[in-house]
């Protein structure tokens, strides 16, 4: 299941998508979440699925890997379906055992969320997927810059932000050791009641916090063995540079919003 979890890794490529703009990556991206939020209805939802899956077809990378990032998710996806399922009470009765009943609206509900979530994560994991953790920081960096004004620590945050994205497969892989290690000595993580398996993650929590931290000393000696000091008269290697694809990228994604709220508008 941890070797599921995809999220912060990047795969290197040489589609459109990679070779978009990573500020206009995350202005597209926001624009995207709100394109999800904005409309009510399942053709706004249609419009949002044709958005992904198209960008998904333009970044190259196999479709595999996006649903191999939901799966760690499942048992929140279901939850969150039977939520709505079950607790939503308007709307005509579908089914009904005591005190549990199905309506429809409750049904339409569980089944727009669960498109929603799918969607939401498919289109987001691009982000991180399509750009380079360093490519992302001056972003992120050159998107706050204004807030220097305001004595804003932008590159300080950028960093923590970069920093805490590319340290996220690299804990999976440190977890899925220690559990590894954990069952060679006789432990039994996957057994048992829930007491136990809770009680059992301490010896699984406690080495990846030592290890977390021995990684972040590290990491902090590195960069001041480096001269590492922050973002004052630091210069850059490679400069962004907006090319007419990611202007062209953004009128599209703002169609397709507009396209959104149209549709939400003209189905109430």
């Amino acid at each position: 299941m941890l070797r599921d979890i995809t999220i912060g890794q990047f795969f290197p490529g040489n589609s459109i998508i990679h070779r978009l703009d990573p500020r206009f990556k995350i202005v597209i991206t926001l624009l995207f979440i709100v394109m999800l939020f904005s409309g009510g209805t399942l053709l706004c939802l249609g419009i949002g699925a044709v958005y992904t899956f198209t960008a998904i077809f333009l970044s190259r990378i196999p479709l595999k890997m996006f649903l191999k990032s939901i799966k760690p998710l499942l048992p929140f996806l279901i939850i969150t379906a039977m939520l709505n399922l079950f607790l939503v009470s308007s709307g005509e009765l579908l089914w009904q055992w005591k005190f549990l009943k199905i309506t429809d609206e409750g049904l339409n509900i569980s089944i727009f969320m669960i498109i929603r979530i799918v969607l939401l994560i498919m289109g987001s994991s691009l982000l991180t997927y399509t750009t380079s953790p360093i490519t992302l920081t001056d972003a992120i960096e050159r998107l706050l810059s204004p807030l220097r004004k305001l004595k804003f620590p932008v590159h300080e945050l950028a960093m923590m932000m970069s920093i805490a994205l590319r340290f996220i497969p690299t804990l999976i892989e440190e977890t899925d050791k220690i559990i590894s290690a954990q069952k060679a000595r006789g432990a039994e993580i996957d057994t048992g009641s829930f007491i136990n398996r809770a009680r059992n993650l301490v010896s699984i929590l406690v080495p990846l916090f030592i290890s977390a931290f021995r990684r972040a000393d590290e990491l902090a000696t590195a960069m001041e063995c480096r001269c590492y000091n922050g973002g004052s008269g630091r210069t850059r290697l490679r400069q962004l540079k907006s090319a007419p694809r990611d202007y062209a990228a953004l009128a599209v994604t703002i169609l397709f919003l507009a396209a959104v709220i149209a549709a939400g508008k003209l189905l109430r």
